[in-house]
């Protein structure tokens, strides 16, 4: 990733795409200067490859611990340790990419599986954005320049082709509610922090082979993971509220 984004906090980085992220960030001939890796589980087994990596770079990862997404305990580790992180210089890159797919149809999703993916697709992303946003303000004070990018403050979330409302007639059988909400998510936060300069957007990964993706995926998560950061890199505030894909197709709302 080029030296755009000094400051970067990724959301499900223990594995899949969140932990090819953080790889590329910081084994890039240009990696980001602060990365906070944040995960549910930091001792289990699905985290070993984030503590290697953290242990090889530990000047500029720092790992925390976000347990099942609430405003408390957000806040418990903001206050405490991200603030002296990234100082007056702010955040500026936020990538929200935890996220989970409900298989079934509206007979046979049950209540507390559509309330399970709304906290963690929607209610998720806003919570860390909401606690965040001094910070994202601060990036974007600190910069200096006018305009959007990730050398100033972007929140971008890392979304699904299933959340397309366009593309529903082949997708509602991944009763897509919560990924769409999230796009929604996304649209509103563009309109209300657009005279704050912050970036918003969405990006589709591609089918990626990975635990969610499945074996059957077209891409393996470095080929998507690479276009992605290549996209976050050309993000500017032509593309806020943009939704698109890792190859920055335009994506169907």
């Amino acid at each position: 990733m080029a030296a755009k984004a000094c400051s970067v906090l990724i959301t499900g980085a223990n594995r899949g795409l969140g932990l090819e992220m953080v790889k590329q960030m910081v084994e890039s001939p240009w990696p980001v200067r602060q990365l906070l890796a944040c995960c549910r589980d930091l001792d289990g087994l699905r985290a070993e490859g984030l503590r290697d990596l953290a242990k090889k770079h530990p000047n500029v990862i720092t790992v925390i611990r976000l347990g099942e997404y609430s405003l408390c305990s957000i806040i418990l580790f903001l206050h405490t340790l991200v603030g002296s992180l990234v100082g007056k210089a702010g955040l500026n890159l936020l990538v929200n990419n935890t996220g989970v797919l409900t298989y079934g149809t509206m007979q046979t999703t049950s209540t507390q599986k559509m309330q399970a993916a709304f906290n963690t697709n929607i209610m998720g992303p806003m919570d860390v954005t909401k606690e965040f946003l001094p910070y994202l303000q601060a990036a974007a004070t600190a910069s200096g320049k006018p305009g959007m990018s990730c050398s100033k403050p972007a929140v971008v979330s890392i979304s699904s082709t299933v959340g397309s409302i366009a593309t529903i007639k082949e997708m509602y059988s991944f009763f897509p509610i919560a990924s769409a909400g999230l796009n929604m998510l996304t649209l509103c936060a563009t309109e209300e922090f657009r005279k704050d300069e912050i970036l918003f957007a969405v990006l589709h990964p591609g089918w990626v082979r990975t635990d969610m993706g499945g074996e059957g995926g077209a891409i393996d998560a470095p080929e998507s993971v690479e276009g992605l950061l290549c996209m976050m890199d050309s993000l500017t505030e032509k593309q806020t509220g943009a939704f698109l894909d890792h190859e920055g197709k335009v994506m169907p709302w």
